[in-house]
């Protein structure tokens, strides 16, 4: 926020400047559509029947390959669109990221997951993917069945519904011969070489936390957070809704999630550079600009023939303009000359007739007598020569001739009724020219006033420029202090219960109580003498405005402070624009400007900067849930509470031999611990709770997104892991819930 003016701090004249334009301007990418994928037929031709196909089954993206690729084949969205051309009479099926290639696909696509779970809760999708997956695969198919083991990644404490369904569908559907299933996590762990650890595993739909003692991993004290990449590009979304209400442009999920993705990371002290992340200094490099698409406004070129034919079209329709008023103007004169004229011959025919006609001959011109009918004709003779003198550019200055009132002089007995009543309006019309004279006179001497005092300050400046700049600051200050209270004054009149509104209050109830009215009686009259006095109208400013009211602060203070602050400008060199309280309160330069708009001004008007977003503070604010989740209004702890009650409490009271071994390996993976700066502030955290003397060490995956596939692919190819899968006579006669335990396993450890 802008500070409040002082009289002895004057802000240096670069205070909030704005900013040069920004260097770089982010876009939002498109629908990640990756074009026509070809099928792999090199991959099963190398395969044999102990080969087996390795799915990453996540719930924002599918992985699929074969136990010996060093990495996944094919990788997609769990999506899949299928609907009706009935002009082609066709069904068209869309899976992965072939959705975003057909206008009609995307709008008729679902997801295998229940949104911002890992729950498959839309079966015929799954079978499209996997469909998809084998067909790519270059999968033959053609005796019925893939004939190719499946090892297949699941969520920790998948539901069993869920892996029975799984189940089926690989051994009844595609006839797999044996399949294993397995914790993502857990398999990136295991390609990591991890033995004992603490697995701290955020990926798009949750976080766990899995101690692992001995390569088995501790699944009954595993803890489980309700937060990953998903819920934080959901609370992106709703920040930014509610910081752009009218925003113009449409804000996709995936591309609230690459919006987290490429601008946010963890702060190292959240806090503390909260408080300071909106300061002027340096705010152009945190603030990153978002560039939605629009269309500009149009706005047609002329040449200079066009603009020069166009300037002439107006100087002859100005010309024409003027002829015409000229015409107008010389009629008008002509008829108030043929008016004069008439009028003159008018007098003259009067000195020539008796009385009696003479006032006949004024009665038929509307005029009451002959006064009138001069006054008419001076009128006249007035205008015709303002309007010759006008039309030469010779404005003459008419003298004003002393009005004179004769009948004031004569007695009333020497009057007739007539004369009675225009004396009557010749006092009304002396009172008020004597009231316009005073008035002038007042006048003049306040300007012959304000010349002195303006005289006398100018001598005062000349003589002491300081002192004099001195007291100007004072006034000027006196006068912010006043407009301040009466700010402060209002505000608290807003609040029911300050002490200013409780004031109100009781002056109400005193005028309300004081000399109560009596009621009126039929016939009666009313004792209630209330506005019989000025003074009992002031109650209505105290109850409206408080004790504190009086004739001063019913003034204009805001052109006084102006007329201050533009002397301070002309003669004091130390008070400049950037010091006037326009320029300090100026809401471009506070906090809320910079929060919306970044360090640059804005143009309202312009459509690219309408179609902009600025992230500043949600930059730290989106990430940090996962350690704070009670900002966005979740009731669970944060990871390091989770760990630290994980590593000082379960594990001291079950396995007290491994802690120290566990404390020496917190294990990072998931794409939601991507964020710079995590693994640093995971680890500052974890040691803030821990002994002094307690070593700890916190790594990050190879490669956290892809470390699960491969771990599982390398699990799969190793022999020793044959008796670990379920084969499909097995299944047929213990049933889909039947699995086998192994260490990498949601049954390895209860």
């Amino acid at each position: 926020m802008a500070p409040s003016a002082t009289a002895d701090i004057v802000p240096p004249s670069s205070r909030n400047s704005p900013k040069p334009p920004p260097t770089k301007i982010w876009s939002v990418n498109e629908p990640p559509f990756e074009g026509f994928k070809s099928i792999d037929n090199e991959g099963f031709a190398r395969s044999n029947r102990e080969t087996a196909i390795v799915i990453d089954n996540g719930s924002s993206t599918v992985r699929a390959g074969w136990s010996f690729d060093a990495k996944p084949r094919l990788t997609m969205p769990p999506l899949m669109a299928r609907y009706r051309d009935r002009k082609l009479a066709r069904t068209f099926t869309f899976v992965g990221s072939d959705v975003y290639s057909d206008g009609t696909a995307r709008g008729q696509s679902k997801n295998v997951y229940e949104p911002g779970s890992n729950i498959v809760n839309n079966w015929d999708c799954m079978e499209g993917v996997l469909d998809y997956c084998f067909i790519k695969l270059g999968v033959d198919g053609r005796s019925g069945s893939i004939d190719r083991p499946i090892v297949m990644t699941e969520p920790v404490a998948n539901l069993g519904y869920t892996r029975k369904t799984m189940s089926e569908i690989l051994f009844e559907c595609y006839g797999a011969p044996s399949v294993a299933y397995g914790i993502d996590s857990l398999f990136s762990y295991s390609y990591n070489d991890g033995k004992h650890g603490l697995v701290v595993s955020s990926s798009y739909a949750s976080t766990h936390l899995i101690p692992v003692v001995d390569s088995k991993a501790l699944l009954s004290q595993t803890t489980r957070l309700n937060w990953g990449r998903f819920q934080s590009a959901e609370y992106l979304l709703k920040l930014l809704r509610l910081k752009y209400p009218s925003f113009p442009g449409k804000i996709s999920d995936p591309q609230a999630e690459d919006l987290v993705r490429e601008h946010c990371y963890v702060s190292q002290d959240y806090e503390a550079e909260l408080s300071r992340y909106l300061e002027w200094t340096g705010l152009e490099d945190r603030d990153h600009i978002i560039q939605f698409p629009y269309t500009e406004q149009v706005v047609v070129q002329k040449t200079e023939e066009e603009l020069a034919i166009a300037a002439e079209k107006r100087k002859e329709s100005g010309r024409r303009l003027q002829a015409q008023a000229a015409k107008m103007r010389l009629e008008k004169l002509k008829r108030k000359e043929e008016e004069y004229e008439y009028y003159q011959q008018l007098q003259e025919q009067l000195q020539t007739v008796t009385k009696k006609e003479a006032k006949r001959i004024l009665e038929s011109n509307d005029f009451d007598d002959e006064s009138q009918l001069e006054k008419r004709v001076r009128e006249l003779e007035k205008g015709i020569k303002k309007a010759r003198n006008k039309d030469v550019g010779d404005v003459e200055e008419e003298a004003q001739e002393e009005p004179t009132f004769p009948l004031l002089e004569i007695p009333d007995d020497q009057l007739d009724e007539e004369g009675i009543k225009q004396k009557r309006q010749q006092r009304l019309m002396k009172s008020n020219y004597e009231a316009r004279q005073r008035a002038k006179a007042e006048k003049e001497k306040e300007k012959a006033r304000q010349a002195e005092e303006q005289r006398l300050d100018d001598e005062r400046r000349e003589a002491d420029i300081e002192g004099w700049s001195a007291e100007r600051r004072m006034a000027r200050q006196a006068i912010i202090q006043k407009m301040k209270d009466r700010e402060r004054l209002k505000a608290e009149l807003g609040n029911r219960k300050s002490l200013a509104n409780q004031m109100r209050m009781k002056s109400i109830a005193n005028l309300a109580s004081d000399n109560p009215t009596k009621k009126r009686r039929r016939g009666g009259g009313d004792d209630d003498t209330f506005g019989a006095d000025d003074a009992d109208w002031g109650v209505y400013r105290t109850i409206a405005t408080g004790e504190q009211s009086d004739d001063e602060e019913e003034e204009d203070l805001g052109k006084a402070l102006k007329e201050i602050e533009a002397q301070l400008l002309k003669h004091d060199p130390t008070f400049t624009e950037e010091s006037t309280r326009e320029a300090q309160t100026d809401w471009t330069k506070s906090t809320l400007h910079a929060f919306l708009h970044g360090p640059y001004p804005f143009d309202p008007e312009s459509q690219k900067e309408l179609h902009q977003l600025h992230l500043n503070v949600e930059r730290i604010r989106v990430p940090e849930v996962v350690f704070q989740p009670s900002i966005a209004g979740l009731d669970q702890a944060g990871i390091v509470e989770i760990a630290a009650t994980i590593l000082t409490e379960r594990l001291a009271s079950s396995y007290p031999d491994h802690r120290d071994a566990v404390l020496k390996d917190i294990f990072l993976t998931g794409g939601n611990t991507m964020f710079q700066g995590f693994e640093e502030r995971l680890a500052a955290e974890l040691r803030a709770v821990l002994p002094a003397e307690q070593e700890l060490q916190v790594r990050r995956a190879g490669d956290s997104v892809l470390d699960a596939w491969r771990g599982a692919a390398q699990w799969a190819g190793r022999k020793e892991n044959r008796q670990n899968f379920v084969t499909r006579a097995e299944f047929m006669e213990k049933g889909g819930d039947y699995i086998k335990e192994h260490e990498l396993g949601n049954a390895s450890s209860f």
